[in-house]
């Protein structure tokens, strides 16, 4: 590893926060039910527990999006891609097939961006936001993984230390969610 050129061992780096994300994220979704509903949020309004794997969960998706979106724009820098706008970087990945389209991971980052911003206190609306982060989920777990393929078969660059691989791949299937 320590005979990597710096760049690719910032991008191993960056492919091991990758998978480190991913790994979060999926034990946080555990914690709660796979489909919320709002009367099952509401007479747990006070519950500490619940809402700090509700936060959990808000934090960990986000910091999976960003994480990814630095990497890739990284790997496409290193892949003798112009990275100069983000939608060029999306461009080369939707032609290689890491993401199914430009549009899909805006609408990933879209609601990332607003779900940053929104103190929702209406427990079906909280409940809906909570549906939407699960449904968005396999899709940009499976796009870390076709990433993470790309890097490597592409790169020569795999996750370091690797110490999340095995819990990643078991994660992120490389089919298409339905």
């Amino acid at each position: 590893m320590n005979n990597l050129p710096a760049e690719k061992r910032h991008l191993s780096g960056l492919l091991e926060a990758v998978q480190r994300c991913c790994y979060f994220l999926h034990a946080a979704q555990s914690r709660l039910p796979t489909h919320m509903m709002a009367d099952w949020l509401e007479p747990r309004k006070k519950d500490i527990d619940v809402f700090s794997s509700l936060a959990a969960v808000n934090e960990r998706f986000a910091k999976l999006q960003d994480t990814l979106a630095s990497a890739m724009r990284h790997a496409a820098s290193l892949s003798g891609e112009k990275t100069d706008t983000f939608l060029r970087v999306l461009s080369f990945y939707e032609k290689v097939g890491v993401i199914p389209s430009i549009e899909t991971w805006q609408e990933i980052r879209s609601f990332r961006n607003a779900s940053a911003h929104d103190y929702e206190t209406d427990y079906q609306r909280i409940a809906e936001h909570f549906n939407t982060l699960n449904a968005l989920t396999p899709g940009l777990l499976c796009a870390a993984n076709r990433f993470n393929d790309f890097c490597g078969n592409q790169l020569g660059v795999v996750a370091f230390p690797g110490e999340f691989q095995e819990e990643f791949l078991a994660l992120s299937d490389r089919r298409e969610p339905t």
